[in-house]
């Protein structure tokens, strides 16, 4: 759903700032950068700011003109701190996505980012469909262009369902089964044991006690592992108790 995003950046000054949108452009799966006559590029400080990101940076499509860079985008959005003398239809960064994702997927989007010192002029947002507008600080609003881009590639990864889908692969990857009743009855079974081995419950209280204990656990929903390192601290603290018998 991405792949039809274009990011845009207008003139850019520093070299570094290229390398940084590149940067927060992979972080969200996004890959399709166009520069609009960079003052300085391809560049060893984009690289580095990069940090990792050089296939968007190899990518990278250089043009002389935003006309050219956004000539087969039906939708273009351009960015701006500033307000503007004519009203302008806006968009913050969720209805961004919402609008080029939700209502008019499929479409070819250009979103655009304006020069660092004085962002888009109004000859290049009178291209351009929406304004983009990223609430923040009223006496502190300017962002650094690949904090701006980053903010609006987030909105734009989570509204296409990929940092779900993430989170998925991840918890596949990383996490243990949860525990099954059969296991968590055993479990406790085990704790009313340990517990009356140990002489901290006694057969008048073990009702109550165990009841309350198993509100706690059940609100923690463990994995397999962690029931593990539990039954472990159990078996020791009746080994422990048994050997000070002796």
């Amino acid at each position: 759903m991405l792949s039809t995003i274009k990011i845009v950046l207008v003139e850019t000054t520093h070299p570094g700032n290229i390398g940084a949108v590149a940067r927060a452009m992979k972080n969200m799966k996004m890959h399709n950068l166009y520069l609009v006559s960079p003052k300085i590029f391809p560049s060893a400080d984009a690289t580095s700011r990069a940090s990792g990101a050089d296939d968007v940076l190899a990518g990278a499509i250089v043009c002389q003109t935003l006309q050219e860079a956004i000539a087969d985008c039906q939708l273009v959005i351009g960015a701006s701190a500033r307000g503007r003398t004519i009203s302008w239809p806006e968009l913050s960064p969720r209805e961004c996505a919402e609008k080029v994702l939700v209502n008019e997927p499929g479409d070819n989007v250009a979103i655009v980012f304006g020069r660092e010192n004085s962002g888009l002029k109004n000859h290049e947002l009178d291209l351009c469909h929406f304004l983009l507008r990223i609430p923040c600080n009223s006496e502190y609003s300017s962002l650094n262009i690949a904090a701006a881009v980053q903010v609006v590639c987030y909105e734009l990864f989570v509204a296409s369902g990929q940092a779900a889908e993430e989170q998925i692969l991840v918890g596949d990857k990383d996490e243990d089964p949860l525990a099954t009743a059969t296991q968590m009855e055993s479990f406790y079974a085990h704790m009313a044991e340990a517990l009356t081995d140990i002489g901290f419950m006694h057969p008048a209280k073990s009702k109550s006690i165990m009841r309350r204990l198993r509100r706690i656990y059940n609100r923690v929903q463990m994995n397999t592992k962690e029931l593990d390192i539990l039954r472990g601290i159990l078996r020791m603290s009746q080994g422990h108790k048994r050997n000070n018998d002796v």
